[in-house]
């Protein structure tokens, strides 16, 4: 709603972030909008807080209540506005019958936002090697950043960077001539495999001979050699496909599957370009390092190269990401890992300014914290198949036992959607920073703020419009949308653009959980008190409206998120 503030001689643009949808309170009627008083004089920066309050008063005694603004009043450092009720009820329904699934995102908040290109990479399991809990984390949290994005009108390029190449590809070379079955590699790759290196392990750690052949099957590789190398492709294109399908089930898709392999022969162009520049020094031990405080400080020292010429992690990461800046003309790259991480991606990061590259600060990393705890019924997490299926399992079960199931046409896929939604909004409720202690049981109550809740409210308020048909939706009546419950849920669809907004700054999810539970908080108590049946038809038209736009919200944030919104359940 734009109110005209002429009496203050203000550009409108300090106004819109000056402004503010006031968050509903349990405890009584709150305003609709908020000026700060305070950012809005932040030019002067000497206003005592007293002073501000007077500031205040004379604002609101300055501002005419008029059609739009129905009343007027100060807060603490604040101007309060109270909206003309049913141009409120109007305005935000329409908006968001009307934007549907850009509601939100069409905001002034995002308006004159540069279209940018934006890399994110994330998920990067290892071939052959456990997906981690870890590896999950960085699944869901790369995929709500590359959704957000690209619901923000940039251009995504979602990469997935595979562990592909390493000693552990002559271990599993060499393992595979032992114990390897082809029939199994084809029905089962990543299980086959990954039993293969456990094995291959064990026997290299007994037996000098199987360690040496795993040495020379990777030298192999490492010079081309075809017949090694055919076989290694085969256990990347396998895996590959394998990921795909599982991901699928997560709702998650790649628009590259790169991995560390590609960069085999750029490492070395990497490792010429730094010694060209003279910033390559040579060890006693023969390794190469860079020294990035330039003055021998051990903390500062990255090793670049060993002492046989091969490449490692890092210098890996710095030709990917000048591959990647050359391929993609990148506004924006991503990285999205553990903490763990942190001082590898910091020192990669200077790497590539001190060798003169200037978008180095066009890379970011997100860190997020460690899971403890997470076990499936096979133990610890070794596949993400495994976690999909447990997921699965509890919550069919969950559904077997509650009384008010309804006969679904597809249980599983629902169970797994319910449980996918309960298990991210478990991870995305706090901070991605923090630690946290995993527990099947806190992530599938039913009861609280669940991602279990969020799709029960979605399931319910489908079936309202079912029951009640959209025969009602044509026009609608605000004066019939005047109770309290009515007008929070209205004030706090106003807030969704600025939930959207604190996420887009920090990259935090959590702003977006703890709105659509409170969306969904407010929905269930709207539903008790607002009847439709027996209602005349103006006020049940009005209110089936009310609840179309919450459930609208609702599935766009959900969606987001990555969460696929059930419809029954």
């Amino acid at each position: 709603v734009e109110y005209r503030f002429r009496v203050l001689n203000l550009p409108p643009e300090n106004l819109i972030t000056s402004i503010s949808a006031v968050p509903i309170s349990q405890k009584e009627e709150v305003a609709d909008f908020q000026l700060s008083v305070d950012s809005l004089l932040e030019e002067d920066n000497d206003h005592s807080r007293p002073d501000i309050q007077v500031q205040a008063k004379r604002l609101a005694e300055k501002l005419r209540c008029d059609t739009v603004v129905s009343e007027i009043s100060t807060g603490q450092r604040t101007v309060n506005f109270k909206i003309n009720r049913e141009l409120l009820t109007k305005t935000v329904l329409q908006q968001v019958i009307e934007d549907g699934s850009k509601y939100g995102l069409k905001s002034e908040l995002f308006s004159g936002l540069p279209r940018k290109k934006i890399v994110v990479e994330f998920s990067s399991p290892n071939v052959a090697k456990k997906f981690h809990v870890g590896h999950l984390r960085s699944t869901i949290i790369g995929n709500f950043i590359a959704n957000l994005k690209e619901a923000l009108g940039h251009q995504v390029i979602r990469i997935n960077y595979l562990g592909d190449w390493g000693m552990q590809f002559g271990l599993l070379g060499t393992g595979f001539q032992l114990f390897g079955y082809e029939e199994k590699l084809q029905s089962n790759p990543l299980q086959h495999l990954f039993e293969v290196y456990v094995q291959v392990n064990k026997e290299a750690a007994d037996d000098k001979s199987v360690a040496k052949s795993a040495q020379e099957f990777f030298q192999r590789l490492e010079l081309g050699d075809v017949q090694a190398l055919s076989l290694w492709q085969k256990f990347r294109d396998l895996s590959i496909e394998e990921y795909v399908r599982v991901y699928k089930r997560l709702g998650v898709y790649f628009d590259e599957y790169s991995g560390e392999s590609f960069y085999r022969e750029k490492s070395q162009e990497v490792l010429k370009l730094l010694e060209s520049k003279g910033l390559l020094l040579k060890t006693i031990k023969g390794t190469a390092v860079v020294d990035l405080s330039g003055n021998g400080d051990s903390s500062s020292i990255c090793t670049v190269m060993r002492s046989d010429g091969t490449s490692l992690y890092a210098t890996r990461d710095l030709a990917a990401a000048i591959d990647r800046m050359d391929k993609y003309n990148f506004d924006t790259m991503i990285y999205v890992t553990d903490k763990g991480q942190k001082k590898h991606f910091q020192q990669v990061f200077q790497m590539l300014k001190i060798m003169g590259y200037d978008w180095a600060e066009r890379c970011q990393h997100v860190p997020f914290g460690v899971v403890q705890g997470m076990k499936t019924r096979r133990g610890d997490v070794t596949f993400l198949e495994d976690v999909l299926n447990e997921i699965q399992l509890r919550m069919l079960q969950n559904m077997a036992s509650i009384k008010t199931t309804k006969e679904l046409k597809n249980p599983q896929e629902t169970a797994e959607r319910v449980g996918l939604a309960a298990l991210i909004i478990q991870d995305f409720k706090g901070l991605l920073l923090s630690d946290y202690k995993f527990s099947w049981d806190r992530v599938f109550q039913s009861r609280g703020d669940t991602g279990v809740f969020l799709q029960y409210t979605h399931a319910r308020l489908h079936s309202l419009e079912e029951t009640f048909g959209c025969g009602y939706l044509n026009d609608f009546n605000t004066a019939c949308l005047q109770e309290p419950q009515s007008v929070s849920i209205l004030q706090h669809l106003l807030r969704f653009d600025e939930v959207l907004y604190k996420s887009s700054q920090d990259l935090q999810p959590r702003h977006i959980v703890s709105y659509l539970l409170t969306l969904s908080h407010l929905a269930a108590v709207a539903h008790r008190t607002l009847q439709i049946k027996d209602s005349p038809p103006e006020v049940a038209g009005a209110r089936l409206h009310l609840f179309k736009a919450v459930r609208s919200v609702l599935a766009n944030g959900m969606k987001l998120l990555g969460i696929t919104p059930v419809c029954r359940m």
